[in-house]
């Protein structure tokens, strides 16, 4: 599953110059492998080697936060977050 998160910031001007920055961060956010110790109870250590996050249900159920292969919390799989941040300046009028 992939979620992409924007943040804006526009027109930040001073009292002195009337320069202008526009500045966008993007955030991809995927979860990958399953980290689920599934033998935690017996003393020992196993994961069910699913290596992708898939939800389960539509956006905002309580499902989407079901794995559908291996059917743990989205919160056992590893969280990747690829940030992207673009920034402009405009120089003042002359």
């Amino acid at each position: 599953m992939k979620r992409q998160m924007v943040i804006k910031q526009k027109s930040r001007k001073s009292n002195t110059s009337s320069w202008t920055t526009t500045s966008s961060a993007i955030s991809n956010i995927r979860y990958v492998e399953c980290q689920k110790n599934h033998a935690a109870n017996i003393g020992g250590y196993a994961v069910d080697g699913c290596r992708e996050f898939m939800a389960s249900g539509n956006e905002g159920t309580v499902e989407a936060l079901r794995c559908a292969a291996c059917g743990c919390h989205r919160n056992f799989h590893r969280k990747e977050v690829d940030t992207e941040v673009v920034c402009e300046y405009s120089p003042p009028n002359a």
